[in-house]
């Protein structure tokens, strides 16, 4: 099994900590986050990651070299301007064959990605979109009005339910040779709409586990924090 990991961002929403060093190197507890990633893709089956790197480039590679201290093999991709998260696949497709994850390197996450990698397969489709169930709290009266202006509806403080992505899909190389340019610029959900207009079957899969996306200084507190109280779920060896 193979995976590329989405490195290559400034990661902005974190500073001043991603003026020194790139977020997926960031450490949560004893390891970098990235680290925590790498680890666990490889107890999963994985056996060869591609890096896609881009600020601060150099430190991936000193820090990771070729993988062998995790027993991976790793390869590095220099994105020279920013892609979006689908471009960099452009620039690596000539290396992948047959389904390969594709994932951000700043999450933290219990997911299963053999369970993912194998529910796709099963499902036979040209992507697999790993997703969690997020609820979000308004802290406000929200009012609905008919198109009078009168009042339709009132609802306090309501919870809304949303299905988000979780930065983890599974992608089907020789699908996406006929839909990607190399070096064009390329979203991930721009990329499986268009799958989906080209009739190809993206599927969604969904597990009970637990994930954060460490996009803000908060973020990387409460990783850390969940990460040391429940080390064990997440690195079980």
């Amino acid at each position: 099994m193979k995976a590329l990991i989405l490195a290559g961002g400034k990661g902005t929403r974190l500073r001043p900590y991603t003026t020194v060093i790139p977020k997926p190197l960031m450490p949560v507890g004893d390891f970098p986050i990235l680290e925590i990633i790498l680890r666990q893709l490889k107890r999963a089956g994985v056996t060869e990651v591609i890096l896609a790197v881009g600020y601060m480039s150099q430190l991936f590679q000193a820090f990771f070299e070729d993988g062998k201290r995790l027993g991976l093999g790793i390869s590095y991709s220099l994105e020279e301007k920013p892609l979006g998260t689908a471009g960099p696949i452009g620039l690596v497709l000539d290396q992948l064959q047959g389904d390969f994850m594709i994932m951000n390197g700043d999450l933290l996450t219990t997911l299963d990605y053999g369970a993912l990698f194998r529910y796709h397969q099963a499902q036979r489709a040209a992507a697999t979109i790993a997703t969690y169930t997020r609820e979000v709290k308004i802290d406000f009266g929200v009012v609905e009005t008919n198109e009078q202006q009168e009042l339709a509806a009132y609802r306090e403080k309501p919870l809304y339910t949303f299905d988000v992505s979780m930065g983890v899909n599974v992608l089907n190389a020789e699908i996406l040779r006929e839909v990607l340019v190399p070096g064009q610029y390329l979203d991930i959900p721009d990329l499986m709409l268009k799958l989906k207009g080209l009739g190809k079957r993206v599927s969604c899969y969904r597990e009970s586990c637990y994930w954060l996306d460490i996009g803000r200084v908060d973020d990387y507190q409460i990783a850390s924090d969940i990460f040391e109280a429940r080390r064990a779920e997440f690195l079980p060896e």
